[in-house]
């Protein structure tokens, strides 16, 4: 059996329709959330048992995630990826209300000085994880609808501006930076590779500029994180406080880790070890091989995506698989940079590995897109 033919199994269902695509998609997905699910046991259990006086709570809930997650997943990987032309303009309109809902109070749910959440009954969610999806959905059509009038700047370049401003502009009031750079990062490489004229980005870029300067040195909680992160030792106790003890929880794991259940900085030192630190957690406790192991595994999933984009049957599919692997690769690139102390703290939490129910459905989401385009990729 040749390469080509282990690494992807293809079978058709009665229709002739579907094929399942190679495996190691999926399989570096499930390795991801396998070890996610120790991992927030392990990192939560302490601030479970204090929070909720059960150890297991975080564990429980991210397991019921898991299973819905895992059933989105399965839905879109089974049907043919173009029929989610469809949900371009519907599931941009519906979470663009989903976002301004979240800002008006006693609708949306605040928490620690964000409204990012809304709760229907018992369920939760954080729409702004979603706007990563309408985005895609509606640049995939986009791009490839009008491919023939992407150098022109009235019908190429500015629809997908204007539309990816009206998504992040109520994530900044949440507020929200970084998910706002990560939809403007997607929507920016999106353009790149679909030939957009590099005049018009840089003209943006430049645009950007007194923005970001003022959202970055004029707003005084934002300063105090890009000092952290500047001069973390200057003031250890106050705004250097997470980074140094994402450097010292590193640090004591060394080569091979302090074990399973064996972080000590999970125990009340780090802010929220089970979501946006949780991989500080992992490095103490599965050491460096845990950490390679675990970029080895984004790594591999960042290169069948690329690569299932590239033998995709059109252009929409390329889209979609392209916008799906940036989604993941770039929010677990800034996550694990922000634990390492190579970017500024962002809030964005680490694919598959950090609680979080949104997150996790909007990453099998991802996974069930490529997937899809995968099975259904163009014939030699």
């Amino acid at each position: 059996m040749s390469v080509m033919q282990a690494s992807t199994i293809q079978a058709a269902d009665n229709q002739g329709g579907i094929r399942v695509s190679d495996p190691w998609i999926l399989l570096c997905a499930l390795a991801l959330t396998g070890i996610g699910l120790v991992m927030v046991f392990s990192a939560s259990s302490a601030l479970a048992s204090k929070r909720y006086l059960d150890s297991a709570y975080f564990f429980k809930h991210q397991l019921m995630h898991m299973a819905i997650g895992l059933a989105v997943m399965a839905a879109i990987a089974v049907g043919d990826y173009s029929r989610l032309r469809k949900l371009a303009y519907p599931m941009f309109l519906v979470v663009l209300v989903a976002l301004i809902l979240a800002l008006i109070p006693g609708i949306g749910h605040r928490a620690g000085g964000a409204a990012r959440w809304l709760r229907v009954g018992f369920i939760s969610m954080q729409p702004a994880e979603f706007a990563k999806l309408a985005l895609l959905f509606y640049l995939a059509y986009a791009l490839s609808e009008h491919s023939d009038q992407i150098k022109s700047f009235t019908r190429g370049f500015l629809p997908p501006m204007v539309m990816a401003s009206v998504l992040v502009l109520p994530i900044l009031l949440e507020p929200d930076l970084g998910m706002s750079v990560t939809l403007f990062i997607l929507t920016i490489v999106m353009l790149f590779v679909a030939g957009t004229r590099l005049a018009y980005l840089g003209a943006m870029a430049v645009a950007a500029m007194p923005v970001l300067y003022f959202l970055l040195f004029k707003v005084s909680w934002r300063l105090e994180r890009l000092l952290g992160f500047l001069e973390p030792w200057e003031d250890p106790l106050g705004r250097g406080y997470q980074i140094i003890h994402s450097f010292l929880a590193l640090a004591c794991g060394g080569l091979w880790g302090t074990g399973l259940g064996g972080s000590m900085q999970k125990l009340f030192y780090l802010p929220e070890p089970h979501t946006d630190f949780i991989f500080a957690v992992l490095g103490e406790e599965l050491g460096l091989w845990g950490v390679v192991l675990v970029l080895g595994l984004f790594m591999t999933l960042i290169w069948r995506g690329v690569r299932t984009a590239l033998e995709a049957r059109d252009l929409f599919g390329t889209y979609l698989a392209l916008g799906a692997t940036l989604i993941i690769g770039l929010q677990a690139f800034v996550n694990a940079a922000v634990v390492m102390g190579l970017l500024p703290t962002k809030g964005l939490t680490l694919p598959f590995i950090s609680y979080g129910g949104s997150s996790l459905f909007v990453n099998f989401a991802c996974v069930g897109i490529l997937l899809s385009v995968a099975g259904h990729r163009r014939t030699a």
